[in-house]
């Protein structure tokens, strides 16, 4: 299923309460956006997840829908709360209470990209912003919301797997001087959207591919874990965050010599946390 703000791929039979999305791969740069910026057509993607959807892709042979962004994290982020509007970049919006991702630009609709760099010259109208919410926010998260409801009423629970990836600075920056730098972080809110004995399944299906995982450092989840990341509900939400430098050149914004290697090894983890999901729970129990 493709639209405007989201594309969305079926399995022929939903075998998983597992759903894969994937909110910042999106690289549909539309002319007006691109007209709008100041930035170069390369520099504006240095916020895109690129390629992360191509390495979770397999997953609805396994039995588990593909959510996919369809507009860039530069137009909109669909990892922040519609509420989270920048008042430095969109006229008419007030100062609320201190919100660190809204105050460094990365608000729902982000002021600059990655380094710090302004993507605008000036302000947007407010009826551009609601434009883009409308258009975009909330038909994916509706659609992200039906998918999980799917499965908690298929198999009493539901399973958020949410795809990103980091720059290898941010991890080489986070790694002490004696740690091996991580290839994988997860990020449950340091234990508040997913029960324990899930995270530690999709951390043993990384690491049982060789991949070095860690929890919660740098990267510990943002709007979409915390909406939700409902275990109590049996609603459980795990951000996922790859390593950049294992499967392309973060300078030129290409695939590099590993990349089918490493969506191959993906292959197997993904089959893995699809298989976490394919029990179904007994209802009465909640």
């Amino acid at each position: 299923m493709t639209n405007t703000a989201y594309h969305l791929t079926l399995p022929a039979a939903r075998t998983s309460s597992v759903v894969f999305a994937s909110p910042h791969s999106g690289a549909r740069y539309d002319p007006p956006f691109l007209a709008q910026t100041v930035l170069d057509d390369h520099s504006i993607r240095s916020s895109e997840d690129a390629f992360v959807d191509q390495l979770f892709d397999c997953a609805p042979e396994f039995g588990a829908p593909l959510l996919r962004a369809a507009a860039p994290r530069a137009y909109l982020d669909l990892n922040r709360g519609c509420d989270e509007l920048d008042p430095a970049l969109i006229e008419g919006v007030r100062k609320g209470g201190h919100n660190p991702r809204v105050a460094s630009g990365l608000g729902v609709i982000p002021r600059v990209v990655a380094g710090g760099r302004a993507i605008y010259r000036g302000k947007l109208s407010r009826a551009e912003a609601e434009q883009r919410l409308q258009a975009i926010w909330y038909p994916y998260h509706a659609q992200l919301q039906r998918l999980l409801n799917e499965a908690h009423a298929a198999y009493g629970q539901a399973i958020l797997i949410d795809c990103h990836s980091m720059p290898r600075e941010a991890v080489e920056g986070s790694a002490r001087a004696a740690a091996r730098r991580p290839d994988v972080v997860l990020g449950d809110r340091f234990g508040a959207s997913a029960a324990p004995e899930i995270v530690e399944r999709v951390e043993a299906a990384f690491a049982g591919a060789g991949l070095h995982v860690v929890r919660n450092t740098p990267f510990a989840g943002a709007y979409v874990t915390q909406a939700y990341g409902r275990p109590s509900r049996r609603q459980h939400a795990i951000q996922i965050e790859i390593d950049r430098g294992l499967y392309m050149h973060e300078t030129t914004i290409r695939p590099n010599a590993n990349f089918d290697a490493m969506r191959k090894l993906l292959r197997e983890v993904v089959l893995e946390i699809a298989s976490i999901g394919q029990q179904r729970l007994p209802l009465a129990a909640e």
